[in-house]
């Protein structure tokens, strides 16, 4: 198949490297508003350069990656679906929660797949960790721990642009928590400080955060965020059940130092990057999103899939500015 990719940024050019290397994709066309980005990924993966979005969809493709800056989401997607071509698209859907919606109202119905890129839910561990939690091994479960540390906060142009560090960061941890479970998050309480940049905290934002969710069967869901871990790039998930415990992310690259003696786990190279600990993951994402081309499979994560998720970081955002808890179903009404 022949697919589109707009957008040439670090996660496009990744793409576009994955992409390249399975055997369903025959060719690929890019775009970009810098040229220098469009040349170096033709010149990389031999790709076919366009000079615009329009362009690239009247260039035969059969499917469209969508990999530019989050103010472009809204439009690249529905220009896809207008044109009657699969779209994945990187998350989120949009920059605000209000146009997300109006997105899911413009798609819904027109019989085009949206995929929207939540890339743990391809990562084996995340997998079976979910399978163990459907099949009731665990028994009714009780608590989960979903944990996302960053090696360094990332520049101060992204956080100012970036809706907060629950909408950018912890995003990730509420769409894997709904998935692994199959339940859905009722109240969230979060709380945030800033240890570190300044930067951060002069765009409002915090660098580090906690939240406790409700999920609508009573389980309780810890989420623990940082912009700061110099060990690495910390991504872990913890599912207690009544029958037996499980752990996603304890493996030898867990960016944590034992001090109990005689223990010398973890003892690899600790993850220092997401795209070295999601490598596998974004690989089988992409060949998942070549199935929903072919119309094989349906969307493994729809727009209504990453709005859910948008919900408990705009609860979460919330409960950490005006210090109480937040029902989802408070946010969903505004």
């Amino acid at each position: 198949m022949r697919i589109g990719i707009l957008g040439l940024g670090r996660i496009g050019a990744f793409h576009a490297e994955t992409l390249s290397g399975l055997d369903a994709v025959e060719s690929l066309v890019v775009t970009d508003p810098f040229a220098g980005a469009a040349k170096a990924a033709a010149e990389r993966f031999g790709a076919e350069v366009v000079d615009s979005p329009e362009a690239l969809l009247a260039a035969g493709v059969d499917g469209i990656v969508v990999a530019a800056a989050t103010d472009a989401h809204p439009a690249l997607i529905l220009a896809g679906v207008e044109a009657g071509v699969p779209v994945f698209c990187e998350k989120p859907v949009a920059r605000t929660m209000s146009e997300g919606v109006e997105v899911l109202k413009a798609v819904r119905g027109r019989g085009v797949p949206i995929q929207i890129g939540y890339n743990r839910r391809f990562d084996a561990g995340f997998v079976n960790a979910r399978a163990a939690v459907r099949s009731g091994e665990l028994g009714k479960l009780h608590t989960v721990r979903s944990t996302t540390l960053d090696p360094a906060p990332p520049p101060a142009a992204y956080i100012a642009a970036s809706g907060g560090i629950f909408r950018d960061c912890s995003v990730h941890d509420f769409d894997i928590i709904r998935w692994v479970t199959g339940r859905e998050v009722t109240e969230v309480y979060a709380v945030g400080g800033n240890r570190g940049a300044d930067y951060i905290k002069e765009a409002g934002d915090a660098d580090t955060t906690g939240a406790i969710l409700t999920l609508d069967d009573g389980t309780i869901a810890v989420v623990s965020n940082s912009r700061h871990n110099a060990r690495g790039y910390d991504v872990r998930m913890e599912i207690h059940g009544f029958q037996d415990s499980i752990a996603v992310g304890l493996e030898d690259k867990l960016p944590l130092r034992s001090v109990e003696p005689g223990v010398t786990f973890p003892a690899g190279t600790p993850h220092d990057f997401f795209m070295d600990r999601f490598t596998e993951a974004y690989r089988a994402e992409l060949t998942a999103f070549t199935e929903v081309v072919a119309g094989t499979h349906p969307s493994p994560c729809t727009i209504e899939d990453a709005l859910e998720a948008g919900w408990i970081a705009d609860a979460c955002t919330l409960s950490l500015r005006e210090h109480r808890p937040v029902t989802i179903e408070e946010v969903r009404a505004v």
